[in-house]
């Protein structure tokens, strides 16, 4: 793949991205938007069951179940419209906190950390002060995720619906990139003489080995 391609492909999720949180904040901010509100709240659960389903080993039973799940919706159709930003809040507050417990669960007596085993990926085995590094950095990510589903939650209960979405729509991609670059900072000072690869070698890592 050329280097053209690559950026014309980052750019295009970049943009898609930032296009499908600009619509989920115009429907947040307008009275009038149930429709198309509840329809951006079902997009990425669709998108994502229709994934899980394709690339199941059970592929034909899990569109079926599909199909029976996306009758179901279109029941409840009217019921769920008024409620689509409670979808919303779900979908984001949900993520944070799945991500938070992954990153703990990793933490436990007898597991090895999520960031020890990425960094071993990319770098294979580790010197006792990386592995000990990696395991505080999992730490640092099951807190920063945590803290990310309990800020969703308090504002999306204790604030306009307004703030809540420009938190959860504009601001947690940058908070994560953020969090990168401190970590990325951080590792450079402590860690000089480690290979810092590029985080997306990590990703791609990830998605090439098969299933802890």
């Amino acid at each position: 793949m050329t280097r053209v391609v690559r950026a014309a492909r980052w750019m295009s999720v970049i943009a898609l991205g930032a296009g499908y949180a600009l619509l989920a904040h115009y429907t947040n901010i307008t009275a009038t938007a149930d429709t198309l509100g509840i329809s951006v709240a079902l997009a990425p659960i669709a998108l994502a069951a229709v994934s899980l389903a394709w690339h199941s080993s059970h592929r034909g039973a899990m569109f079926a179940l599909l199909a029976l799940s996306g009758a179901g919706v279109w029941l409840a159709w009217i019921t769920l419209q008024p409620h689509f930003s409670v979808l919303y809040w779900l979908e984001h507050a949900g993520t944070e906190t799945v991500l938070c417990l992954a990153f703990a669960r990793s933490l436990r007596p007898g597991s090895e950390p999520m960031c020890t085993y990425f960094a071993k990926i990319v770098h294979g085995p580790l010197a006792p002060p990386l592995e000990r590094y990696t395991r505080q950095v999992t730490a640092a990510w099951a807190i920063f995720f945590g803290v990310m589903g309990a800020a969703s939650t308090i504002l999306f209960y204790g604030a306009p619906l307004a703030l809540w979405s420009v938190f959860a729509n504009f601001f947690t991609g940058p908070l994560i990139a953020l969090m990168f670059i401190v970590e990325y900072a951080v590792r450079r000072r402590l860690h000089p003489g480690m290979e810092h690869a590029h985080i997306l070698a990590a990703v791609k890592a990830f998605w090439n080995v098969p299933a802890r």
